[in-house]
């Protein structure tokens, strides 16, 4: 169903993993999808071309997140390949990971965590908001690592809790417009960046063993969240985070 057509999207860290699931689905949708990405011009290549082949609508914008002016040049991009449109969906996707425990993280990690996680999409949504359209959408990415204690993930934990508490502020704001802001949680799931873990038998087994229905996500798993909350079946949830992560850690399982 074409429920996005004539609508348009930006997905960022939309060239590989989940972002790349999340931009397929939107464009599958009827969206024309702006890809953003850091530095890999022949994924996001591919994720343009992927779109395309299948009859979708795309456009690459490149813009390194952490570094300076990164947000001035997305939107540069972004507004040049939308051509006096507004914007409909934003979803910020992009992050970055960390696997050390506290003793560990140093000042710059941190400092870069927060920048890439938290500082850029809360940027990202202050500039969007000229373009947004009333009856937008935005939607964040967080983690299912806000919910529970994960010892080597404590520097992207505490980034991925702050990009999840503002949604409800977000939402209270943009509400009147008819603008809803969401986060969507996953867990683990299948990616690039999840690789040196989700690519261990072991460590695959253990996270199956909490998960309620026992397996590892999938990239699709969590874009087809992010198109239900994107599409006009979403239009009555705002200021909520929503887990996709197939039940983990909900129990001791029977």
């Amino acid at each position: 169903m074409d429920v996005l057509a004539g609508k348009t999207a930006l997905v960022t860290g939309g060239s590989r993993g989940i972002g790349r699931a999340v931009a397929l689905r939107l464009a599958a949708e009827g969206a024309l999808v702006a890809v953003h990405y850091g530095g890999d011009d022949g994924a996001a290549k591919e994720t343009v071309a992927r779109i395309e082949q299948a009859g979708g609508q795309a456009f690459a914008v490149r813009a390194r997140f952490g570094e300076p002016g990164a947000v001035d040049r997305l939107f540069e991009g972004l507004t040049a390949g939308l051509a006096g449109r507004g914007l409909d969906v934003l979803v910020n996707n992009a992050g970055i990971a960390s696997t050390n425990p506290i003793a560990q993280v140093t000042p710059e990690e941190l400092d870069r965590l927060l920048a890439v996680n938290v500082s850029t999409p809360f940027f990202v949504i202050q500039r969007a908001l000229p373009l947004l359209n009333d009856g937008g959408r935005v939607i964040n990415m967080g983690s299912t690592a806000s919910r529970f204690a994960v010892t080597m993930q404590i520097g992207y934990t505490v980034s991925k809790a702050a990009l999840e508490s503002m949604a409800p502020t977000l939402a209270n704001e943009l509400g009147r417009r008819g603008i809803t802001v969401n986060t969507v949680a996953p867990g683990a799931v299948r990616t690039d960046m999840t690789a040196g873990y989700t690519s261990i038998p072991e460590v695959v087994a253990g996270l199956e063993s909490i998960t309620a229905l026992g397996r590892l996500g999938e990239p699709e798993d969590v874009a087809d969240v992010v198109g239900f909350l994107a599409g006009p079946r979403g239009r009555w949830v705002t200021g909520q985070t929503i887990d996709v992560s197939g039940g983990t850690y909900l129990g001791p399982l029977a």
